[in-house]
């Protein structure tokens, strides 16, 4: 299960973001997720508890946008979404294509660190 690895990256990164900020705990987390990234949100979701457990990142909410892959097609001057199976051909048109634009996708989209009181 490499989500709990990619988890505890990201704990260490907002983690240090909120000591940085001075703050005693992060409130929500949201990543953002490729449908090509090899995450599989469902386990990433399952994982958080593991992830965040001892850290000022307890009890923090996880929210996971998933991200459809996408292709820019030069024949259809078209984007287009493609699934796993996407052999470097435009599904709608059938040109070879290989622009991946997005899909690859496992960032932090945002934390949401409370504000330091006073």
């Amino acid at each position: 299960m490499h989500e709990l690895g990619l988890l505890r990256a990201v704990v260490r990164a907002v983690d240090g973001a909120a000591a940085k900020a001075g703050a005693q705990t992060v409130e929500r987390v949201g990543l953002r997720v490729g449908s090509l990234s090899g995450a599989v949100p469902e386990v990433l979701s399952g994982a958080w508890p593991l992830a965040i457990a001892g850290t000022r990142l307890a009890g923090a909410d996880l929210v996971i946008e998933e991200t459809v892959a996408a292709i820019w097609c030069d024949a259809c001057h078209s984007e287009q979404p493609v699934d796993q199976f996407y052999a470097l051909r435009c599904p709608a048109c059938g040109a070879p294509c290989g622009n991946l634009v997005r899909g690859r996708e496992f960032e932090v989209a945002y934390a949401d660190i409370p504000e330091r009181a006073g």
